[in-house]
């Protein structure tokens, strides 16, 4: 007991029963009422206690050392009326019940924070990426879309997108309700309708998308302290460094480009919280920091952009950002073993994968080198992602034989792998090598058919090496991407299909170099001319972007 108050006695330290006793020779509790009116104190005493939490109530008449005695006092709990007993035993409940709710009301009365129900990322190949327009216009869900409503019911939250797919009938569609912003920044609606799937990783019901981001960089827990410092260090955006005192970056606040065609430069305000806009109004900017930060990219051509940030210490700083060349999404078909499975490549063609970072306390620490490319795991050559995750997953808990390319030269190493069927490193696409991991030879296509891709009829091995474009020497995959598009670019503008010929150099001793020619469809001509630049800043260092729900002090809208 820290400290206690009794009428008649007053404040003291721990109980009042030592300053009852010391005055009166007995304490309060024993007294009658008639010998508390005559000392003139209280019968009541409250008390501050560090343990327990929460409040207690000691009965008059109750004894905690013998609870089958029975007091003579008349007023005691023994000896009310039943119906007196239940209102003392119910009006702890009660009070809890009506506490709760009148927090609850005052909590909604002033606003409470939820993920914003906007879309921050479409999966590739999900319901939401195919989802049909009620009224015409390109399909799909995009990124910065502002779900509105689901089936006719409002949506306010993240949450409620996530439920409404997990809680749909399995087959049955959902018709969704969208706010976003048009060519000329006015805000118009669009109603999509999309079949919910079970998604691989939650087990539940989904359309497939992500929520969107703000602009604050989010809490880092320890064990992940190395992976999140090297993203960041990666893409440029290591702390401001005061003498040997680093000061990280919190908040980003703005993006600035070049305008198109002038040497002016644009300033895009980065939104923090997510405020609705009304249909027929003009967006300011789309909510999600991801989209303003590829549409930078994107606009960008590949040159660099600027952004200004708030460091921890409330500065402000600028960091200019090399956007990445934006590959292929190529969606491989669904088989009985294995769903389908998602690679980044062009044409067929798979860059191969490199270890980014080696966190402290990995399995693999001293055994993986940062900068190692995948050549070889166990019996895949040149593995992709996907190819990756099954050869791992049957050593799940043990060992794997891993050949890497380290300072030029393949190297032999035995990697451990966790039970969860991963080698805990940091990978990525190993985008400075021209080389390819084994290319895929088909592509899933709408209606679930398939198609072949322009090098399925080449028989290249897997670690094959591209040397050449159209005449064009090739040293990684941003020339190699380039002299694609510079030599289908008049097929481009006729809608036509193109033959290219590449010179690659086989993964063996003699490295033998060949001429071959690609056949490239028209689709896929299109497809990686249409191909942009990304932002080098990933997702996962953002917050969500957050909507507050308030009743605007209304205790009945709060209630609703």
């Amino acid at each position: 007991m820290l400290g206690a108050w009794r009428s008649g006695i007053g404040w003291r330290a721990g109980s009042t029963d030592p300053a009852t006793i010391a005055r009166f020779g007995k304490p309060a509790i024993e007294m009658t009422d008639e010998e508390l009116a005559r000392n003139g104190i209280g019968e009541t005493e409250w008390s501050l206690r560090a343990l327990p939490l929460g409040g207690y109530v000691r009965m008059l008449g109750q004894d905690d050392l013998d609870p089958a005695k029975v007091s003579e006092e008349r007023r005691s709990f023994q000896r009310a009326p039943v119906w007196k007993r239940m209102i003392v035993v119910t009006a702890g409940v009660t009070c809890n019940l009506i506490l709760a709710i009148a927090l609850f009301v005052l909590t909604f009365m002033v606003g409470v924070r939820f993920e914003a129900p906007v879309v921050g990322a479409v999966a590739p190949g999900s319901p939401a990426a195919a989802a049909e327009p009620a009224e015409g216009g390109p399909a799909g869900l995009k990124a910065g879309d502002a779900i509105t409503a689901i089936d006719g019911e409002p949506v306010l939250t993240f949450a409620d997108i996530q439920i409404a797919g997990a809680m749909a009938r399995p087959g049955e569609a959902l018709t969704i309700d969208v706010q976003r912003a048009d060519e000329t920044g006015m805000t118009v609606q669009r109603t999509f309708r999309m079949i919910p799937r079970k998604d691989a990783i939650s087990g539940l019901l989904a359309i497939g998308i992500e929520p969107a981001m703000s602009g604050r960089i989010g809490a880092v827990r320890g064990e992940e302290r190395d992976i999140f410092d090297s993203t960041m260090t990666s893409a440029g955006l290591g702390p401001v460094m005061t003498g040997t005192k680093a000061d990280p970056l919190r908040e980003l606040t703005e993006i600035i480009e070049p305008a198109s065609g002038t040497s002016a430069a644009q300033t895009h305000r980065v939104t923090q919280q997510y405020i609705p806009v009304p249909v027929g109004e003009r967006a300011p900017n789309s909510p999600s920091v991801t989209v303003l930060l590829g549409e930078a990219a994107d606009r960008s051509a590949g040159t660099p952009f600027d952004t200004k940030w708030t460091t921890a210490s409330g500065a402000e700083v600028m960091r200019t950002l090399q956007p990445i060349p934006e590959l292929q999404v190529m969606i491989t078909p669904a088989s009985e073993i294995n769903g389908a499975e998602i690679d980044r490549g062009l044409l067929g063609l798979v860059p191969l994968i490199r270890v980014e970072r080696v966190p402290a306390g990995s399995p693999n620490e001293g055994t993986l080198r940062p900068g190692d490319v995948l050549l070889r795991v166990e019996n895949v050559d040149g593995p992709r992602m996907s190819q990756l995750r099954t050869a791992l997953a049957s050593h799940a808990s043990g060992t794997a034989d891993v050949v890497v390319l380290r300072s030029g030269e393949p190297t032999r190493v035995t990697a451990k792998v966790d039970r969860a069927g991963r080698l805990g490193v940091v990978i990525a696409p190993a985008l400075d090598q021209p080389a390819t991991t084994g290319t895929i030879n088909r592509l899933a296509t709408e209606n679930n058919g398939d198609r072949a891709t322009a090098v399925a009829a080449l028989s290249l091995l897997p670690r094959t090496t591209v040397r050449t474009v159209a005449g064009t020497a090739v040293i990684d995959w941003v020339t190699m991407r380039a002299a694609l598009l510079a030599a289908t670019k008049d097929a481009a503008v006729q809608g036509a299909g193109a033959s290219v010929e590449i010179e690659v150099e086989a993964p063996t001793l003699a490295h033998e170099r060949s001429t071959v020619v690609l056949v490239i469809a028209k689709e896929d001509v299109a497809n990686i001319h249409a191909l942009g630049w990304e932002s080098p800043v990933t997702a996962a260092i953002f917050d969500p972007l957050m909507t507050r729900l308030t009743a605007n002090g209304n205790p009945i809208t709060a209630v609703r």
